[in-house]
């Protein structure tokens, strides 16, 4: 029998290493890919509720005009005042997209002017709480700061929520492609009425990224793999999650290069905000400020069959003002 061969502590320690990569990698895979014992959320799917307006009262309302707070202000007051929405006592929980740890002026996030005045709003009307918060791509603290968000909300009386993964579980959204996947539930389910910000970007996936595609950033987990369906992810999330209030933030326009845009010349002053009841509807209307139809959106119509809205936003009979 020949002599076993032996292995120089160099060897050794790289073979180790090799292992506990390969170890780390089939745990890791086997948590994102459904392996109960080594699942990252609850187990328990969650079923959220809808936050959607009802009562009468205008569904849509187009302002438009230089100063984004005051724009912002106006069309609330238009729409019939936040008191219309939020009552005392009410958890508010605005979600403005702060995807990317990039300042104001780039329109890759919500404008903060805008986020602060519907902050200011819902504290007016007497709500208890309004919670401000996102699941960002890049570092959550950079992107709070950077954008200016995080200081227009505090300074507004909000209080700036970052995510953690405790604050996550699987939702139930039987028959979708989105039931069992995790998504920022907490403070969702703490919430009474809920108000989503998006700025009119260009979207080099989805064509356009608006009010809807806005609540992409509730999704935990790997949400890249839901890339291949944009049109059918976005659609769904209109289903699961039926907010208050949305408001397009078109002070800029990002038509191209979307949806982390970089330069100025990415970027048209578009003077307008567009707030109402119906998402789908304000998306359809922020798709011709970036020269498109429905046709080109196919999400649009997927969430309207979906019973999400309708994106038909002229038989709305949107309120049109100038500030």
């Amino acid at each position: 029998m020949s002599a076993p061969t032996r292995i120089s502590r160099r060897e050794m320690l790289e073979r180790t290493a090799a292992a506990g990569l390969v170890s780390a990698w089939v745990v890791g895979a086997a948590a994102w890919f459904g392996s109960r014992p080594n699942w990252p959320y609850p187990v328990e799917k969650v079923a959220l509720p809808s936050f959607a307006a009802g009562g009468e009262g205008p569904a849509l309302v187009i302002a438009k005009g230089a100063d984004p707070g005051a724009l912002t202000r106006a069309a609330l007051e238009e729409l019939g005042g936040m008191s219309r929405f939020v009552t005392a006592g009410d958890v508010v929980l605005v979600k403005p997209n702060v995807a990317f740890d990039r300042p104001a002026w780039q329109g890759a996030t919500a404008n903060p002017e805008v986020v602060g005045a519907v902050v200011a709003a819902c504290i007016d009307a007497g709500a208890a709480e309004v919670l401000v918060t996102d699941n960002p791509i890049h570092a959550p603290e950079g992107c709070f700061r950077k954008s200016g968000i995080g200081r227009a909300a505090e300074n507004a009386g909000g209080a700036v929520l970052l995510p953690r993964k405790d604050a996550f579980a699987p939702v139930l959204l039987a028959d979708t492609l989105l039931d069992g996947w995790p998504v920022y539930v907490a403070p969702l389910l703490r919430a009474t009425k809920v108000i989503g910000i998006a700025p009119v970007k260009d979207h080099n996936l989805a064509l356009a990224s608006l009010t809807l595609k806005n609540w992409y950033g509730m999704l935990g987990g790997p949400r890249n793999r839901l890339h291949q369906k944009m049109d059918e992810t976005i659609a769904t999330l209109a289903s699961l999650i039926r907010p208050t209030l949305s408001v397009l933030d078109g002070s800029r326009i990002m038509f191209r290069n979307g949806p982390t845009g970089g330069s100025v010349d990415d970027l048209i002053r578009g003077d307008v905000l567009a707030i109402g009841t119906d998402p789908v509807a304000l998306d359809a209307y922020g798709a011709t400020l970036l020269g498109l139809g429905v046709e080109d959106l196919p999400y649009l119509g997927m969430a309207q069959e979906a019973g999400a809205g309708t994106h038909d936003f002229e038989s709305l009979r949107p309120r049109r003002i100038t500030g």
